[in-house]
């Protein structure tokens, strides 16, 4: 893709914010009339099939000014004492309604997951395996801030089964660690991915980000040197969403020092051209993966997916979230956990589950969500073929999308038929094409991140 003709061409007119689309219905639309009723009777509905669980830990040694997760500052002992025993009590909530759940992936998120400490994480472990059966198949992945990952962590998570880490990069330049907060060597990272591969993780993932503070494209392009030597099976690149109204943390970070429109562009392009250069598959929207990996690989047989989780290689019917703001994504809609944390543990300790809001889907949800989620993850969706399996009919659906004429004349995308392409000139800017298929996005609920 020619960055310099998006630039020229495309950036004015799609310079909006759009949502990143891990879910349909987003959580912009999730309201309080959902509720732990709702919660757990959608649990006890669930088919015995296999699930993801994923736990969220809400703490971090440390907070970096970029970061939009939910989570804070946490050191002390009792704190994380509390939240483990309130994740232990969660999971017996959850076995209580399914107990027939069967695991088939397992992913510790945050905030930073080895803030909890290698004893609580392997408490935490072990009292999930013991309350549910796991597939023999099923990846353990976990979250790691390297600056914080000693051997004792390793060898918990060892221990715990992880086999995949994602280690929190961001970037290695230090005027943009300094304006972020993040203060992180080459060594130290180095030295943490080092000790998960000697003790047998093999899979290792890199997650970088774009359009940060004092960031430029030669920063970056020295940060892209430093990464692709350790040589990781993935790579995460994902822009930069200044969201100061949603996370006050994003006011310390001086919004003069962040790049523009056409600059953020070029660096996604700068991403891509020395990713793909260097042997990696371009995986959707912010991915690449090596060929051998199941990344890649679903990717190439069609079955990649998207979640809150970002991109997955197999497609699970459902995700069980544990911990506050964790989301589940069940057959009947999304709920989720209380984002605050004393909430969520105060209603844990109730007995309770914690739900404080969700959405229930219906037909035309899942239509929708079907076409986007193709969109994101293959850059074409057959519309006649998801219509007639939702039973819509693919004319009046397509007549219905007000903004695919605009996106067709833009060279966006091309339709043949009923199948939607992006074009190679499209695909930075999916959001918005998947925007066009968002029935709620007009209704102006939720405030969302620039889509470039």
């Amino acid at each position: 893709m020619d960055g310099t003709n998006l630039t020229r061409r495309s950036l004015a007119a799609y310079d909006r914010p759009v949502p990143r689309y891990t879910s349909y219905p987003t959580a912009a639309q999730f309201h309080a009339a959902v509720g732990p009723s709702d919660h757990r009777a959608w649990l006890a509905a669930l088919p015995d099939d296999r699930a993801t669980v994923y736990l969220h830990v809400p703490f971090c040694k440390q907070l970096c000014w970029y970061c939009a997760c939910n989570t804070s500052a946490m050191s002390r002992t009792q704190p994380l004492d509390d939240y483990a025993q309130a994740l232990m009590r969660e999971i017996d909530l959850v076995a209580d309604a399914v107990p027939h759940l069967l695991v088939g992936t397992i992913q510790w998120g945050g905030g930073t997951p080895s803030q909890l400490g290698a004893v609580r994480l392997a408490q935490v472990s072990r009292h999930l395996a013991g309350r549910f059966d796991r597939a023999s198949s099923a990846e353990t992945s976990v979250e790691v801030d390297p600056r914080f990952c000693d051997e004792a962590f390793v060898a918990a998570m060892v221990d715990a089964g992880v086999t995949r880490v994602s280690v929190g990069v961001q970037d290695f330049d230090i005027d943009v660690q300094s304006a972020i907060n993040r203060l992180q060597s080459v060594e130290v990272t180095g030295a943490a991915i080092g000790r998960f591969r000697d003790s047998g993780v093999r899979h290792v993932n890199i997650d970088l980000v774009y359009g940060l503070p004092r960031q430029t494209l030669d920063s970056l392009s020295r940060t892209l040197d430093v990464a692709l030597a350790i040589r990781p099976e993935r790579f995460a690149v994902f822009g930069y969403a200044h969201v100061p109204w949603m996370k006050t943390r994003q006011q310390l970070i001086d919004v003069s020092t962040l790049p523009g429109l056409p600059e953020r562009a070029a660096m996604a392009d700068l991403v891509a051209e020395r990713l793909v250069a260097a042997g990696y598959n371009r995986i959707g929207l912010d991915h690449f993966a090596l060929p051998a990996d199941p990344l890649a690989t679903a990717a190439g047989r069609g079955q990649l997916r998207r979640s809150f989780q970002g991109y997955v290689a197999e497609a699970l019917p459902s995700v069980v979230g544990l911990g506050a703001s964790a989301i589940s994504s069940l057959p009947q809609g999304f709920v989720q956990n209380a984002s605050d944390t004393k909430r969520y543990q105060s209603a844990i300790a109730a007995g309770l589950l914690a739900t404080e809001r969700g959405v229930a889907t219906h037909a035309a949800d899942r239509l929708r969500a079907e076409i986007i989620d193709r969109l994101m993850c293959n850059f074409s969706a057959d519309l006649g073929e998801i219509c007639r399996r939702h039973e819509f009919a693919v004319g009046p659906f397509l007549a219905g999308i007000a903004e695919l004429p605009a996106l067709i004349d833009d060279g966006l995308v091309r339709l043949d038929g009923d199948r939607l392409h992006v074009t190679d000139r499209g695909q930075p800017l999916v959001r918005f094409v998947c925007a066009a298929f968002d029935q709620y996005l007009a209704q102006g609920k939720g405030r969302h991140s620039s889509g470039i």
